[in-house]
């Protein structure tokens, strides 16, 4: 491992890239405390990518310095989610093609324990600086602080809830296989949809008891657990606050359920559709808006009613969501949630607790007022779709655009008014400039050149479909 040295550590902290970014939780002495007290051997270093898998190093105890940090390539973030890249001439424009080191330097007030892990293992995550000491622009975690600090230069606190859906499926190795729901502790899958249903979750109480551990042991705050409609299907629920917060826990969620299920002999899949005759799952996102100073809701007016910027950032959320679908909805796989009675939208109307809307408005007392964004999957990376849906809302409220009016009946009567294909959420991304602007023509271009790598390759692939419809009929 190539560490900075104390020049560039200096130059880091004088340019910006203070390595506790702001938060003050936990100060240097206090992690080095909180390591030896745990008798750490190990520190797992993470940085999300722009498709949200985990990338790093594994560092020993006595190689681990949060002073100095440790180095990785650029390319790290621009890989698709099969470990290709962009082609050069694509990259080009935005990225010097000679894969330059990024420093990466820990978020102290992210260091948990990996309680999977045999031995006293950790894992902090960390933030990504060009050499100059300025964030790297298109790393997923600066860009959600780019926009939350949009909000703060505004006097405005953003808070989120985030609602996340899965799977628990049979181990599968092979993927021409579809995929069957696990068999639990009665010793049989399940064979009809079980919402809402106790027993079916407590089919697998061993599991979520190691996965309830785990999140303890790793602070995650969740709030509660309900199976969801499809079979095998589940929904955890986060307590709301700080979207950059949520997002690291929600990123660190992840990883523990896989495990969970691992261990269990299963696994456990964020995919938006994973099953074809079952429903997708979704990532539900609750937005709501904080003044900073009065620490009043500003969706909401003194006396209870709704206020002009409730209506606001709703109207940003239905004008600009059709456009960042790319990264609401970031794969193949994406699209085939987003289909009638499903439980998922297809459109961008809102309307108040109507699950058949895009935007729905739980009821609520004013004081807690919000939005809930149903429109996001479960596959996406948590730092890139928050970002992106407070950045729709933030543009409603800066350039007040009003809603809609309200949707009171079934929304699945309605026109289909999102892109229908990853290949389409692009091309509506690149047709608008306003988004582009705020997050970042560099980031933006990136994650298109990923995502269009992405289909590219999707579209080599014969599926069975094919081969079963067209091999001796046409």
């Amino acid at each position: 491992m190539d560490d900075l040295n104390q020049n560039e550590r200096n130059k880091f902290q004088k340019r910006g890239g203070n390595m506790s970014n702001a938060n003050d939780l936990l100060t240097q002495s206090d992690m080095d405390n909180w390591l030896n007290q745990r008798r750490i051997t190990e520190i797992e270093c993470l940085i999300s990518d722009l498709t949200g898998v985990p990338r790093g190093k594994i560092l020993p105890r006595n190689k681990f310095s949060h002073d100095y940090g440790m180095r990785m390539p650029e390319s790290v973030i621009s890989a698709t989610v099969t470990g290709n890249w962009p082609e050069n001439d694509i990259m080009s424009e935005y990225i010097i093609d000679t894969d330059k080191d990024m420093a990466l330097l820990p978020d102290i007030s992210t260091v948990r324990m990996v309680p999977w892990a045999k031995d006293a293992v950790a894992q902090v995550i960390h933030d990504c600086y060009f050499d100059d000491g300025t964030p790297v622009d298109y790393a997923p975690r600066n860009l959600l602080k780019r926009v939350i600090q949009l909000y703060h230069d505004k006097g405005w606190e953003p808070v989120i809830a985030p609602e996340v859906e899965f799977y628990l499926v049979d181990k599968n190795l092979d993927p021409d296989i579809p995929l069957k729901p696990p068999i639990g502790r009665s010793g049989r899958g399940e064979t009809a949809r079980q919402h809402y249903s106790i027993d079916a979750v407590n089919e697998f109480d061993s599991l979520f008891q190691d996965l309830y551990n785990y999140c303890d042991a790793m602070d995650l705050d969740l709030d509660t657990l309900i199976h969801e409609v499809g079979a095998g299907q589940m929904e955890v629920n986060f307590v709301h606050g700080n979207p950059l917060k949520l997002a690291d826990k929600v990123f660190y969620f992840k990883r523990a359920l896989r495990e969970a299920a691992l261990k269990h002999g299963m696994y456990a899949t964020f995919m938006a559709k994973p099953m074809a005759w079952e429903p997708g799952s979704a990532m539900h996102v609750h937005q709501s808006v904080i003044d900073r100073k009065t620490k009043r809701n500003i969706f909401s007016l003194p006396n209870g009613d709704p206020a002009p910027e409730f209506y606001w950032y709703l109207g940003g959320l239905q004008k600009f969501v059709p456009n960042a679908m790319a990264f609401f909805a970031p794969y193949v796989n994406s699209y085939r949630r987003l289909s009638r009675f499903t439980s998922a939208p297809i459109n961008v109307k809102w309307g108040m607790d109507n699950r058949t809307v895009g935007f729905r408005i739980p009821k609520s007392n004013p004081e807690n007022r919000r939005i809930e964004n149903r429109v996001i999957g479960s596959d996406v990376n948590p730092y890139v779709a928050y970002a992106a849906s407070l950045a729709c809302g933030y543009l409603g409220l800066v350039d007040r655009i009003e809603p809609t009016p309200e949707e009171t009946g079934n929304a699945y009567d309605s026109a289909f008014d999102l892109p229908e294909s990853l290949n389409e959420a692009v091309r509506w991304l690149n047709e608008c400039s306003e988004l582009e602007e705020l997050l970042g023509k560099r980031f933006c271009g990136i994650y298109k050149a990923v995502k269009l790598t992405e289909y590219a390759e999707f579209t080599r692939v014969i599926s069975s479909w094919e081969r079963e419809h067209l091999l001796l009929h046409v």
